[in-house]
């Protein structure tokens, strides 16, 4: 088979002919087999994954699987050349940028894991379902809350958050449920959009150095009118009164969960202290804040939720130790892995040509601004993940305000459907039969509407 390979890359003639340019350039490989190999089979992994839900396939596998195959044909067609080191090369660079990513989600992840052990959220979601808010206000609190959670944590964890509180008050009112997420949703995707750490896309423009880290807060105004306006209008179809109140006992958090709120917090000035002042990239800050939980863990797997020695449990039996090691292993893997396979097999088609295509097109002959505003309405179909990836990779030549608005239209833009962001996928599991795609399609026209309107914000202010 290889040998078959090998005769068909030969025979493509001037398509893949070798030029002494070759050893510092990757050749264009659009026109030929290997290059249409590698879309449709992108194109095929990328089917699988929008059809999840339906397949009970998990995103990561078809992906993985794509990007293996992309570079194994890459490789064959670069060895029939004699250039087997420039493939090396292009992936061992992809490699490194995922594993930059990689380990600096592990870190958050594994943090929010453990504030989910400590009940630090179910303790706000108590507090929240105890007070006896009206419809209206529960829906103006959970919205607020997702929007300025989710630059601290990340917008699927505050999502699913809010959307706890959300069906718990709400149980007898589908149609709140149903507003309710859609606001959620966009609240949680907004409020990532002006932090490096809401969201995968502005975590992706911050490491690769595009951005540093208080440029993001320019668009702190434009995410916020990105919120507001579809707010505004969707609380009129709001039903009236109060939700009745619940007889379940509140939650509370256990020891030492502020303390590792107060480690998350110090852990992310660590990482942008080592991003800014050290010039050291921020996953080894992320790092360093990881050693402050193992610490801080061991304190906790030596004492009991109350601070006592677990030796002292009634009845003579020892309690269960608090691990880190068994939260770092409830981390998203699935998602994890669904990075790698994204960022490999992209950074496959860049290296063959594509990317470089499009950007050639589409911030060339477009303009960057309609080129970016485009990009944003692309991530509500395709995730914003892969988008936001094949921008960097083509590094086209833009000012901070262009790419400014590419890093908020690439967050905010999932908010148009419901499958456009994690957040949205997420809670139409969660609320299964209560928020779905066509709910949310509903009320697109007005998310549009502040999608537009964040954008002409976004030049007035930072222009």
């Amino acid at each position: 088979m290889i040998k078959l390979l090998t005769l068909l890359t030969l025979s493509l003639g001037s398509t893949l002919a070798w030029s002494s340019e070759s050893a510092t350039q990757p050749i264009n490989l659009t026109d030929s087999w290997v290059g249409y190999a590698a879309l449709i089979l992108f194109a095929l992994a990328y089917i699988l994954v929008i059809f999840e839900e339906q397949l009970h396939l998990r995103k990561s596998k078809p992906v993985l699987l794509a990007a293996g195959v992309i570079w194994a044909i890459i490789a064959i067609a670069y060895n029939s050349m004699g250039a087997p080191h420039e493939v090396e090369s292009a992936i061992r660079h992809n490699f490194l940028e995922y594993a930059e990513l990689f380990f600096f989600l592990l870190v958050a992840m594994t943090y929010i894991n453990v504030m989910l052990e400590r009940n630090v959220f179910d303790a706000l979601r108590d507090w929240l379902v105890a007070r006896g808010f009206s419809y209206r206000a529960l829906f103006w609190l959970t919205g607020i809350l997702a929007f300025f959670i989710s630059p601290i944590a990340d917008n699927l964890t505050t999502a699913l958050i809010m959307c706890a509180v959300v069906m718990a008050v709400g149980k007898d009112k589908p149609v709140f449920i149903s507003i309710a997420c859609v606001n959620i949703v966009v609240g949680a995707n907004a409020g990532g959009a002006f932090s490096p750490f809401g969201d995968i896309t502005t975590l992706m423009v911050w490491q690769k150095g595009i951005l540093q880290f208080t440029e993001f807060f320019a668009l702190f105004i434009p995410a916020v009118v990105n919120f507001l306006i579809p707010a505004a209008i969707m609380q009129f179809a709001l039903p009236k009164g109060k939700p009745t109140p619940q007889n379940t006992e509140a939650v509370s958090i256990k020891h030492g969960g502020l303390v590792i709120v107060g480690l998350f917090l110090l852990t992310i000035v660590t990482a942008v202290c080592f991003h800014n002042f050290l010039h050291i990239p921020p996953v080894f800050g992320m790092m360093t804040g990881l050693a402050y939980l193992k610490l801080f863990s061991y304190y906790l797997s030596r004492v009991g939720d109350e601070g006592s020695d677990r030796t002292d449990v009634p009845g003579g039996h020892r309690g269960a130790r608090f691990d880190i090691f068994s939260q770092i292993a409830q981390a998203e893997w699935d998602t994890l892995f669904f990075f790698y396979g994204v960022i490999l097999a992209v950074g496959g088609l860049g290296f063959l040509g594509y990317l470089s295509m499009a950007s050639e097109f589409i911030y060339g002959e477009l303009g960057a601004t309609t080129a970016n505003i485009l990009v944003g309405i692309m991530s509500a179909i395709v995730d914003n993940i892969p988008v936001m990836f094949a921008v960097l990779t083509m590094n086209p030549a833009m000012s901070d305000l262009q790419w400014l608005l590419v890093t908020m239209t690439a967050g905010v833009g999932g908010s148009l459907l419901s499958i456009g962001s994690a957040a949205g996928v997420a809670l139409m599991g969660q609320a299964r039969g209560h928020y779905t795609f066509f709910g949310h399609l509903k009320w697109t026209p007005v998310i549009a509407l502040g999608y537009a309107a964040s954008i002409y914000v976004h030049f007035l202010i930072n222009g």
